[in-house]
């Protein structure tokens, strides 16, 4: 096995510090295609205690571009006193399959000491939560007291509560939607156009190069990032304002410069082509008789909120929850000026209504 150029990747490979996390290894998995992937690990972290029932435990689902560390990607919400407590409860999440953390992906060595790149199977959200499920067995856990998660973590929450509502006390959903809409799928086939149109690309078996597809995925980057702002945050925070440096860009081109940067330092090209192509897919309704029969079956309580900013997941998509489940659902609006990201940011006021939810599952139980 050949050392990877931090030049073609930033994916977390077999060579590096593991730091905190832990790895299951949960076997091969069939996936909806019928392909089966082999010797399945798993990476994910945990807080906390499990009980002797298994059922004190909460389900974390990162987003597309986070990872097992909550609190690296989400601060002030997991931990001794904080909404997910760690004194009472097993709070545990896992890199999902497809993802670059340490989880089997792309960037992941297959059967044959290669490195999967282009073979890696086309992967959807019930796929991943399949994943999940084996996980859960294998960790022990007999219950999640809540599945929660945005954007695609609230996709996975919502096939969770569908498919194994038994293991399931409740859902929260943040900035995510029961189906992905055109303007979502259109703004991330134009990421996915970057990335496949980097020369360095090809075809996704580029981990032997010196050099990756950095600069493509560098720009998907910055196009999601703008997906994930409002257009007055970058006016009222930028607008025309230079950089002040010998580049001569813009303030805002060097501050999604920035996010591409940060990205390329832990992330892979194919992952984020295998999640979201995953997330374009993602439909409640396929082979259920559609999106509003899919919703009506859920029997668990859904917690959807929703970022009245967000441009990305608009609130008619969380509004299309309440709907649809009326007698499962409970609508929470968060006022907030950064858009889809501010489920990251008003940590405050998603905590709070975390805290509100899980105090509403230990009163029904």
């Amino acid at each position: 096995m050949s050392k990877v150029n931090p030049a073609v990747t930033g994916a977390w490979l077999e060579d590096h510090d593991p730091g905190d996390r832990q790895f299951l290894s949960i076997g091969d998995l069939t996936l909806e295609s019928g392909e089966v992937l082999p010797d399945v690990v798993i990476a994910y972290q945990s807080w906390g205690k499990l009980n002797s029932a298994g059922d004190n435990a909460i389900l974390v689902n990162h987003a597309l571009t986070g990872w097992a560390d909550v609190n690296g990607w989400w601060p002030q919400m997991v931990g001794s006193g904080l909404p997910f407590d760690s004194d009472k409860y097993f709070v545990v999440c896992p890199n999902v399959i497809g993802g670059c953390q340490g989880s089997t992906g792309p960037s992941s060595l297959a059967p044959d000491g290669k490195r999967w790149g282009s073979r890696f199977p086309v992967l959807t959200i019930r796929d991943m939560v399949a994943a999940e499920l084996a996980f859960t067995k294998q960790i022990g856990v007999m219950k999640y007291q809540l599945s929660v998660g945005p954007s695609l973590g609230g996709m996975r929450s919502l096939e969770w509560a569908i498919d194994y509502p038994e293991l399931i006390g409740a859902i929260c959903t943040i900035g995510s939607s029961a189906v992905a809409t055109g303007d979502q799928i259109g703004a991330a086939s134009i990421q996915l156009r970057a990335i496949k149109s980097d020369p360095n690309f090809n075809n996704g078996d580029y981990y032997e190069q010196s050099t990756g597809p950095i600069e493509g995925m560098g720009i998907a980057r910055r196009i999601a990032h703008l997906t994930y702002r409002t257009e007055s945050e970058m006016d009222v925070r930028f607008g025309r304002e230079l950089q002040g440096d010998e580049t001569g860009r813009y303030a805002v081109e060097s501050y999604l410069d920035h996010h591409a940067q940060k990205l390329a330092k832990r992330f892979d090209a194919n992952t984020y082509i295998s999640l979201t192509e995953a997330m374009n897919s993602h439909d409640v309704g396929r082979d259920r008789g559609g999106v509003a029969a899919a919703l009506s079956k859920i029997k668990v309580p859904i917690h959807v909120i929703s970022i009245d900013t967000d441009r990305l997941f608009p609130p008619r998509l969380q509004q299309e929850i309440k709907e649809l489940a009326p007698d499962m659902t409970e609508l929470h609006t968060i006022a907030s000026p950064f858009g889809h990201d501010g489920f990251l940011i008003e940590v405050e006021s998603v905590g709070q209504i975390i805290r509100n939810t899980l105090n509403l599952q230990n009163i029904s139980n």
